[in-house]
């Protein structure tokens, strides 16, 4: 394969010309049996929206610009078979992206630009606004940003005294089931920014957002911490891919 091509030209169809007496038919004769489908799986979009297609045929659709002239209705199903759902797909590794038949560096690549797209379009409802009232926007965003890691990361989110988000910053990425975390580290962050508050966020690579109990011990620590010097932590969320839980929810702080 030379150099300047990917698996989007090596897994396209190659154009022969057909002698001119012929060339009407046989272009018919050799319209590859997708293009239908692609057009009528547009007309769905438009007509109904997102919703009107499942995830596998939302994923085509997208494919569909990523790997011109290929039936791209298996390679879809496959990635939605291997990671489970679209958004698992957008958030997997390009490495095990990449280990899909019909998946290359460059369509892998691809898919991690529309993933960080949606991350920036989530993180733009939250940015600069009251945070506590756009709470729903707020665990978006996080589960886009985290939810589907292979390793822990510990963030906080920054507030000033209104609650608008001033910053959001990973301070910790661990292993796949723990995340040294410092308090001391934490509340120095947040008086270098000048916050007035923080919302803790980690994720559970595991799937279950269930808080564990040093995830309960290093929470009350940090509110220990902080409290003295006037920050107050108003949550610690923990966000899995089965879902999300509040420990100020669960009354655990």
């Amino acid at each position: 394969m030379a150099n300047n091509e990917d698996e989007r030209a090596f897994f396209s169809e190659a154009w022969v010309e057909p002698p001119q007496k012929s060339r009407k038919k046989t272009v018919e004769a050799e319209k590859p049996h997708y293009h239908g489908h692609r057009d009528r799986l547009r007309e769905r979009f438009v007509a109904g929206g997102p919703d009107a297609l499942p995830d596998y045929e939302l994923l085509e659709l997208l494919l569909f610009r990523l790997i011109p002239r290929v039936d791209t209705k298996p390679i879809a199903k496959a990635l939605i078979a291997r990671f489970g759902s679209l958004a698992e797909v957008l958030g997997a590794p390009a490495s095990l992206l990449e280990e899909v038949k019909g998946i290359g560096p460059a369509v892998a690549t691809d898919l991690k630009v529309v993933a960080a797209t949606a991350q920036r379009m989530a993180r733009g409802q939250v940015q600069g606004r009251e945070v506590l009232s756009n709470w729903t926007q707020l665990l978006d965003y996080c589960r886009s940003a985290m939810a589907f890691e292979t390793r822990e990361q510990f963030r906080i989110l920054f507030l000033d005294r209104k609650n608008g988000l001033i910053a959001d910053e990973v301070q910790q990425t661990g292993t796949v089931d723990h995340t040294p975390v410092y308090p001391r580290e934490v509340v120095k962050r947040a008086l270098e920014l000048s916050a007035s508050a923080i919302i803790l966020v980690h994720n559970h690579p595991s799937g279950d957002p269930t808080p564990s109990r040093a995830d309960i011990e290093m929470t009350k620590q940090i509110i220990d911490t902080a409290k003295p010097l006037g920050i107050s932590v108003h949550d610690h969320i923990i966000i899995g891919r089965k879902g999300n839980a509040s420990m100020k929810g669960l009354l655990l702080i």
